[in-house]
């Protein structure tokens, strides 16, 4: 069965908003590069793919992410959003951005962009992995 890209969007930011890590990395093919520009280095393939974002829901346990515009086409996804959560003890906001490639149904890429100076000013250095 073929899944639509708006399916697949919304698949895939459900997977964010259920915080689950294997369904996210399900969903990206075993190729797939997701690098969090300015934040992490580029994890390639499934599992390092799963093990970034089981790092990210460690660190901020109540991520959330709220969709302000989704732009859809044949083989991208665009995204604009705010994400927000708990990191200790400091509740961040800050806005982001996610160019997703497509192919097959699958993520073969996903770039991320944070307003990182908003978010270091909240919740101070950017911790490394």
């Amino acid at each position: 069965m073929t899944v639509s890209t708006e399916e697949l969007a919304m698949a895939y930011h459900g997977g964010w908003a259920a915080l689950d890590a294997n369904a996210i990395a399900a969903m990206h093919s075993e190729d797939s590069v997701f690098h969090m520009h300015g934040a992490a280095e580029p994890a390639t393939g499934r599992v390092a793919i799963q093990g970034l974002i089981e790092w990210l829901i460690g660190l901020v346990p109540d991520l959330h992410f709220e969709i302000k515009r989704l732009y859809v086409g044949a083989d991208h996804i665009a995204l604009e959003y705010d994400m927000s959560g708990t990191y200790g003890q400091i509740h961040f906001e800050c806005d982001g951005a996610d160019v997703i490639a497509l192919a097959d149904g699958l993520v073969t890429r996903k770039d991320t962009y944070l307003d990182l100076t908003a978010l270091t000013e909240q919740i101070g250095s950017f911790p490394s992995r």
